[in-house]
């Protein structure tokens, strides 16, 4: 990427009522003059930063396009840390793409994705983790998500992994001074100490690692396929969650002939539940193509909600679900407790210890909540969440955990005795670990790879 370039995008989802086109590189305020005319004649190449001029964007043949705002934010004061145009229009899909092929015609090129935060990176004006934030705050389904987002895009997990690196450096700091000064008496070198030292180092990064299942969750959502055979309350239970009659429920078998998929949140867990059709034998091709696709989610999902008639003995469909679930992450919901109870639905904790069961009735109403607590908990079991709202994701645990198995050798080399030099030589490998989280140390590959993953105009 060559950043004296000056790019362009539309920053904004195209349809709502204000459209903004931004404009950052060296050329970014000239290439936005040749678009936009200020109504009182100011130049947005002689506008301060951060200030604001009212006009109309126009076209090559002077033509009105649309009426505008522009913003100026020069660097290094500006998102990107380069000098930023903001062509502020309304909404328009015609005259926003309109706009946007305007600043082409006079000097920008498209933006790759992510390539304004990718800037940001470069220019120094956040770090890897701040940016990876970024994508973060905008696919946040859930307000615990959006927090956890924000406490990394304002820089608090980058506070913690800049002091286990200081940490890191600090220790050996003081090897490659015994290493290099032998004959000086240097303190608090004697290796019970750095062994204590580097201890404290892993239980800070263990503690980080806590929290990588809660951040998972919370960044990706929970899959949720709802199963079990025809009439058992599967849509009953898909619209108590939601709270509206989403799915139609009837006394028909079958009813439901596909799969209707519902985000919710639970508590700030972001729940995808998935209302599969009932799974039963049946000579009904169009039924027959709704099972085969319930199987599949089935195959997919992270949690399972085994909804059963419990005021009926257990059929044979009802053995092949149990069978499904073994194995599985999976709440199971006995319904229609009005109807009463058979017996053999007693035996079913033996047999699924590991799957919490919820005995209800959707029809009474008022036992959703049973549902979701059970839910909750059984995901949310032996999850870690920091006072901080710090949630690492799987390439940061990834590199976490390569640093922690470097302290471990590193302690490893200190209880046998061998010589500073090698406890050096894992220490500064953990250190370039964590550097590689906050990108102070880049392979170009990954850094290119994770910034393709953002949208155009972030």
């Amino acid at each position: 990427m060559r950043q004296e370039e000056t790019i362009s995008a539309i920053a904004t989802a195209v349809g709502g009522s204000v459209g903004i086109v931004r404009l950052s590189g060296e050329g970014a305020l000239r290439a936005a003059d040749k678009v936009f005319v200020a109504f009182g004649g100011k130049k947005i190449a002689d506008m301060k930063s951060h200030t604001v001029a009212y006009g109309r964007i126009i076209d090559q043949e002077g033509k009105t396009v649309d009426e505008a705002l522009a913003v100026v934010m020069r660097a290094p004061h500006s998102y990107t840390g380069e000098d930023v145009a903001e062509l502020q229009c309304h909404g328009g899909a015609v005259s926003l793409r309109k706009t946007l092929a305007l600043t082409f015609a006079a000097g920008a090129r498209p933006a790759e994705g992510g390539e304004f935060t990718k800037r940001a990176f470069l220019n120094g004006r956040i770090d890897l983790t701040e940016a990876q934030a970024v994508m973060d705050v905008v696919e946040a389904k859930t307000e615990k998500a959006l927090f956890s987002a924000a406490a990394h895009l304002t820089g608090g997990f980058s506070a913690l992994l800049e002091e286990i690196r200081l940490n890191i450096l600090d220790i050996i700091a003081h090897l490659e001074a015994t290493i290099d000064f032998p004959e000086d008496d240097i303190e608090n070198t004697d290796r019970g100490n750095i062994d204590e030292k580097v201890v404290e180092i892993i239980n800070e990064i263990d503690r980080l690692l806590r929290t990588a299942k809660r951040g998972k969750i919370l960044r990706e959502g929970i899959k949720t396929a709802i199963i079990g055979k025809p009439n058992v309350g599967k849509s009953s239970l898909l619209n108590a969650f939601l709270r509206e009659e989403r799915a139609i429920v009837t006394d028909i078998p079958g009813t439901t002939r596909d799969s209707i998929e519902e985000y919710i949140d639970l508590d700030g867990i972001p729940l995808k539940l998935i209302d599969t059709a009932g799974i039963r034998n049946t000579g009904d091709v169009v039924e027959n193509a709704g099972i085969t696709r319930a199987r599949e989610h089935i195959e997919r999902a992270a949690l399972i909600l085994a909804v059963f008639d419990a005021s009926l003995p257990p059929t044979e469909e009802d053995e092949y679900i149990i069978s499904l679930i073994k194995d599985r992450s999976a709440v199971i919901v006995l319904n229609k407790r009005d109807l009463g109870r058979d017996l053999a639905w007693r035996e079913l904790k033996n047999r699924l210890p590991h799957a919490p069961t919820a005995d209800i009735s959707l029809k009474e109403g008022g036992n959703i909540t049973i549902v979701e607590d059970l839910i909750k908990f059984h995901l949310m079991k032996g999850v870690v969440s920091d006072g901080e709202n710090i949630a690492v994701n799987e390439r940061q645990a990834h590199l976490l955990e390569q640093a922690r198995e470097h302290l471990e050798a590193a302690r490893e080399t200190i209880r046998n005795n061998i010589g500073e030099d090698f406890i050096v030589i894992d220490l500064r490998a953990a250190w370039v670990n964590i550097g590689e989280i906050t990108g102070d140390v880049m392979d170009e590959d990954i850094i290119d790879e994770i910034f393709s993953k953002f949208c155009i105009g972030k």
